[in-house]
């Protein structure tokens, strides 16, 4: 599948926002969800704001096990004619204990163990794709000690994974470039790794991504989140150009995402449902040629974020 090959409609018949792009063997819709924040909710809200991303044409939704109640909520909120594409990820488990309230999981029996509670967790027989998070550069958790396994090992996991038909495809997040070129052969789907407006530094990665037909899938679209990773929102120029289109900050920064590259695909989390209206409406807003070279001419500044 190319990214050529796209539907207008979700299989629902809602209009795709954003438009296409393909993923997983599969088209998606370019703004989708992600569940991280269902956690912030009850129940009855949690389950009310899936089926509403669904009814406003997200096909595409991102969890983890390790998000808490997210997996319980889909498994309520999605039924099999939505057909929502979902995504999770391993590499962590819950730490309560934790000063981080997250340890890493990397080694393949974990892994393993992981992909098997996503399925119980999410009542399915197989996940679409999964996402190997590395922690190779941050921000958040790193890997070191027992947990920096080879990332063949950890693939060939994944693979046998994929083989057994427990995982549709295979992601990788939190990766640098020659790990990404590495697992080419693999067939990768999709790389989630931190990127926004203000945090550039993988312009090669997703050089390289676009070229491969390989879906980018970037968390922190706005920033904010860690020390070092500056808020979009609070960038003059996104600002002014809120102010020009009739739009919100946070519209304009997910906005330019969709303009910069056609395959990078977005999965804002929210637990708030006029937020959610929001960031699906961004998929709307048409940046003009003035506009855009405002934006692309300012600099990637994430501070003290540690990306080597």
């Amino acid at each position: 599948m190319t990214p050529t090959d796209s539907s207008d409609t979700t299989a629902a018949g809602k209009p795709r926002p954003g438009g296409s792009y393909p993923l997983a063997g599969r088209t998606v819709s370019r703004i989708g969800y992600g569940a991280m924040q269902l956690r912030d909710r009850s129940h009855a809200e949690s389950v009310a704001i899936v089926r509403r991303a669904i009814e406003l044409g997200v096909d595409h939704i991102d969890t983890a096990q390790f998000y808490g109640a997210a997996n319980g909520v889909l498994r309520e909120a999605i039924r099999p004619f939505d057909d929502v594409l979902v995504a999770s990820k391993v590499g962590a488990t819950p730490d309560p204990d934790g000063d981080i309230p997250l340890r890493l999981a990397q080694r393949p029996e974990e892994l393993r163990a992981d992909i098997e509670s996503n399925l119980a967790s999410l009542g399915v027989d197989q996940i679409s794709l999964v996402n190997l998070r590395r922690a190779e550069i941050g921000p958040g958790l790193r890997a070191e000690g027992d947990q920096l396994v080879d990332l063949d090992d950890q693939l060939a996991v994944m693979i046998a994974l994929r083989d057994e038909g427990k995982i549709g495809a295979i992601g990788l997040s939190a990766v640098r470039a020659d790990s990404l070129r590495r697992a080419l052969p693999a067939g990768i789907a999709c790389v989630q790794n931190a990127y926004s407006l203000l945090a550039r530094e993988d312009e090669e990665m997703l050089t390289l991504c676009t070229a491969e037909n390989i879906a980018w899938v970037p968390f922190f679209p706005l920033g904010g989140a860690y020390p070092g990773l500056p808020k979009v929102t609070d960038e003059p120029a996104v600002r002014a150009a809120a102010d020009a289109a009739t739009a919100t900050p946070s519209q304009i920064g997910l906005a330019w995402l969709l303009h910069h590259a056609p395959n990078i695909l977005l999965i804002p989390g929210t637990a708030n449902p006029d937020h959610l209206d929001q960031n699906v409406a961004a998929g709307n807003i048409t940046l003009p040629p003035e506009t855009l070279a405002t934006l692309d001419a300012i600099p990637s500044r994430t501070g003290d974020i540690d990306r080597t």
